[in-house]
């Protein structure tokens, strides 16, 4: 089947007929194998789009026929060799000390059902929205796993001095002085770059601050820059900012001297270096489409009346080098709410 008669086949007839079927048997239809790759390459593709954070982690395959836990694996630094060589002698030299970190692996997924009569009378193609919304839902899911594992990282920075969240008012807000700071953190653990450059992941809240402040509009008019990454929107100081809306919001009542108490949203800018996180990857397996057509549910759907498309992945991200990451934790002028 050619290539735009695939597409054709996925957008109009996803459950129907013979059009995308190898074999048909009393208990129903299957999909061929060029039609479940098509479905699988797509839903990566659109849900990749999602995977803000996940791109700057270390990746690992899903273990095959190994269990449920990833290793990685942090090679610290070998000291200075400050002694000077004796002529003709060997010195003893240095054995490498790996440390492992494991994590392990869930599986998570969801589904749409749809009825005979939904896919009669739809006006909307019913295949390429259903296919649309749980890509998008797969996703956000598997961004958010990665989030929460970074934001709940030890080496964090309040603003304004502040020393815990529960300090943070709603004028605490980032400023280009506190990525100045994160970035002096990562130099002094001599963290590397991610392409050249430290990335900060940040929500469009915070990004409207940062972009009246002062300092970065004098620093961010640079020529010729090219976006590197998913969600680039600009660069100063050696930092690359990926903007998201599932940067992470925290919320948390906040009562000002002699004030009344309010609930301020808390924003959590990290800002990283390379290897500081490792994760699962979506292809090979980590991230599959699920498509039951017509006629696949035996005697439990008699009349042939239900379908449903999902998704199944397996995922797990874990911190490998706190040092790493710098988590900034500030409000902003324009809030939304926690997620």
């Amino acid at each position: 089947m050619m290539k735009k008669e695939l597409i054709k086949a996925m957008h109009f007839h996803m459950f129907d007929l013979n059009v995308n079927v190898t074999t048909q048997t009393t208990e129903g239809q299957s999909l061929s194998v060029e039609m479940k790759t098509f479905y699988d390459k797509t839903l990566i593709r659109l849900a990749e789009a999602k995977l803000i954070h996940d791109q700057f982690g270390q990746k690992r395959n899903i273990p095959k026929n190994g269990g449920k836990t990833i290793e990685f694996r942090q090679f610290p630094a070998l000291p200075k060799a400050l002694t000077p060589l004796t002529e003709g002698v060997t010195p003893d030299g240095r054995k490498l000390n790996a440390t492992s970190i494991t994590a392990t692996v869930s599986q998570y997924g969801d589904y749409v059902a749809t009825s005979d009569m939904l896919q009669l009378t739809a006006i909307d193609n019913i295949a390429k929205e259903t296919l649309t919304l749980i890509a998008s839902q797969a996703g956000r899911t598997l961004d958010t796993i990665t989030r929460e594992v970074l934001c709940g990282g030890t080496n964090v920075r309040y603003v304004n001095s502040k020393t815990s969240r529960d300090n943070i008012a709603s004028t605490d807000v980032l400023t280009v002085k506190d990525i100045k700071k994160a970035v002096r953190d990562l130099k002094t653990k001599n963290a590397e770059t991610i392409n050249g450059c430290y990335v900060a992941l940040i929500h469009p809240d915070a990004v409207y601050d940062i972009w009246n402040d002062d300092e970065w509009i004098a620093a961010s008019r640079y020529a010729g820059s090219e976006q590197l990454f998913k969600g680039e929107i600009g660069k100063i100081f050696g930092v690359r900012f990926v903007e998201s809306t599932e940067a992470k919001i925290w919320s948390h009542e906040y009562t000002p001297s002699g004030g009344s108490k309010t609930v301020t949203p808390v924003y959590g800018t990290i800002v990283l270096g390379a290897n500081a996180f490792g994760t699962t990857t979506v292809e090979g397996g980590g991230l599959e489409t699920i498509v039951k057509q017509l006629g696949s549910g035996g005697t439990a759907d008699p009349l042939n009346q239900r379908a449903t498309v999902g998704w199944k992945a397996v995922k797990t991200a874990v911190r490998l080098v706190e040092e790493y990451m710098v988590r900034i934790e500030h409000s902003a002028t324009l809030s939304s709410s926690a997620n």
